[in-house]
């Protein structure tokens, strides 16, 4: 997996002061969207263990309240297996602090329960795309999930923590616990 950028003391993409990483590649190609650079799976350096390690050390002050990971798309199958692992060392690690995600999926997409359809036609469609062997796990191990593909059409600068009306800022931690989509409740 290779990544395009990582921001210490971020407080663009998620509440509280965060760590963010941009993973590379993304098959939506969403119109208007802010890094399509990031679309390209190879875009930016290798993601390693020595990245890691930087990233688990940003995240050590008090103040740092957690990660966020966005791209490029973290639910592409390819991105899935290295995400899931790094996602249990922050979480082992650090569990006072939260882990946000940008997908362009919808919660519905990632669980299984709805098809994934593209919204533009350079995607093709896989049967079970974007789930793998370790969706499940990596849904578990996030607290907030922005999910829905940035529609241009929507676009809002006015709204927190998303870009486009249609998404969604889920609570995965209420939704989990009640079994039905909570959306999370920003402090403002």
């Amino acid at each position: 997996m290779f990544y395009g950028n990582i921001k210490n003391n971020d407080i663009a993409n998620g509440s509280g002061v965060r760590v963010t990483l941009f993973v590379s590649g993304c098959r939506h190609c969403c119109k208007g969207c802010f890094q399509p650079e990031t679309w390209n799976f190879h875009y930016g350096k290798e993601f390693s263990g020595e990245t890691e390690n930087e990233i688990l050390k940003m995240l050590s002050p008090y103040y740092i309240k957690g990660l966020t990971l966005l791209g490029g798309e973290p639910f592409e199958p390819e991105n899935q297996s290295v995400l899931v692992e790094f996602l249990q060392k922050v979480k082992d690690m650090y569990k006072d602090k939260d882990i946000w995600v940008y997908s362009g999926y919808t919660y519905e997409q990632l669980i299984g329960k709805e098809k994934f359809i593209p919204s533009n036609d350079k995607v093709k469609i896989c049967d079970n795309h974007p789930r793998t062997s370790v969706t499940d796990k990596m849904l578990s191990l996030i607290d907030v999930l922005v999910d829905g593909e940035f529609r241009q059409e929507e676009k809002d600068i006015s709204l927190n923590f998303r870009g486009s009306k249609n998404q969604r800022i889920i609570d995965l931690n209420k939704t989990r616990e009640i079994g039905k989509v909570v959306l999370h409740q920003l402090n403002n």
